[in-house]
């Protein structure tokens, strides 16, 4: 089969679409054709006839690569990495051979959405072979651990709030872009100080040894995040999550963390605290053990099989 992953910021920046194609696109590769397209020239596009095409970055995309596939008689699959919006309604609208949505509850918003597209929850994932179990740390001071874009839909500020509020205990922030990045730092180090906030830019490949020096994993994100990879990877590493109160996380997390509305900062603070208190045993990496890229791959070949009779 001769599938084509359209992307046009892969390798630019790296957020969870950019993971996701990455992963799945070289697992898949094992028994398919496999392109990733970031140069994207529809023409060529159309020349070269694939079987299945992912378009990941929406709205006009989305539109233009619906004509080709209805012209070349291609199959196009649509992942909803933007969430519950405006863009994956645009998605569906276009009349997708299948709509992949990343979690039960987008996958009920998909079907009132558009109840004529085939729509199959599948969710996004993590490499459990490079996010490993982390050794136990004997450092007394505690660390907690954000990881995210600099962007307002992070509110990466409400956990330092919530962390200013804890005694001996730092956070630490790995991020890339966001056009609030200066703003945030500038504020972590204003209320945490450089002692206990730290905010660091390290690329996909060494973010195992990060998630490593954390005690508790947290993510205050906006209840519109379509899925949150950074999670699994922090369960992954048997790391406990903190995490925004709403359907989507808690189907990730499950028991492998508290959940807990962050703009109720003594909230926030308080589940934070508890988190790092609570034995957890292996309970994080046993949930993101359901995350596997490895099944997802499956799952994905699975459902071209259905859509390509």
């Amino acid at each position: 089969m001769k599938i084509a992953f359209l992307n046009k910021y892969q390798d630019k920046v790296t957020r969870g679409a950019e993971t996701f194609v990455s992963e799945l696109s070289m697992r898949l590769s094992k028994n398919n054709q496999v392109d990733v397209i970031f140069n994207i020239n529809y023409f060529e596009l159309f020349r070269k006839k694939y079987d299945v095409i992912i378009p990941t970055n929406g709205r006009l995309q989305a539109v233009l690569v619906r004509i080709i596939s209805w012209l070349r008689g291609s199959k196009m699959v649509v992942s909803g990495q933007s969430g519950m919006g405006w863009d994956d309604k645009i998605n569906l609208l276009v009349f997708p051979n299948a709509f992949i949505a990343l979690s039960s509850k987008a996958l009920s918003w998909a079907k009132k959405v558009n109840p004529f597209v085939k729509s199959f929850y599948i969710p996004n994932g993590a490499d459990l072979n490079k996010f490993k179990m982390k050794n136990k740390r004997n450092n007394n001071k505690k660390i907690i651990l954000a990881v995210g874009a600099f962007t307002e839909q992070k509110r990466l500020n409400l956990v330092i709030d919530a962390v200013s509020r804890l005694e001996e205990v730092s956070l630490v922030i790995a991020g890339g872009g966001g056009d609030k990045k200066q703003e945030i730092v500038d504020y972590g180090l204003k209320v945490l100080g450089a002692d206990r906030f730290k905010a660091i830019t390290v690329p996909f490949e060494k973010m195992p040894g990060v998630y490593e020096i954390a005690d508790v994993f947290t993510l205050p994100s906006k209840p519109s995040e379509s899925f949150g990879n950074v999670i699994v990877e922090a369960m992954a590493t048997n790391l406990p999550i903190v995490a925004t109160d709403d359907p989507v996380r808690r189907e990730i997390v499950g028991e492998a963390g508290l959940f807990v509305n962050p703009a109720d900062v003594n909230a926030y603070k308080e589940a934070l605290k508890n988190a790092l208190e609570k034995d957890w045993g292996n309970l994080p990496r046993k949930q993101a053990e359901k995350f596997s890229w490895d099944k997802i791959a499956r799952d994905y070949e699975d459902m071209f099989a259905k859509i390509t009779k």
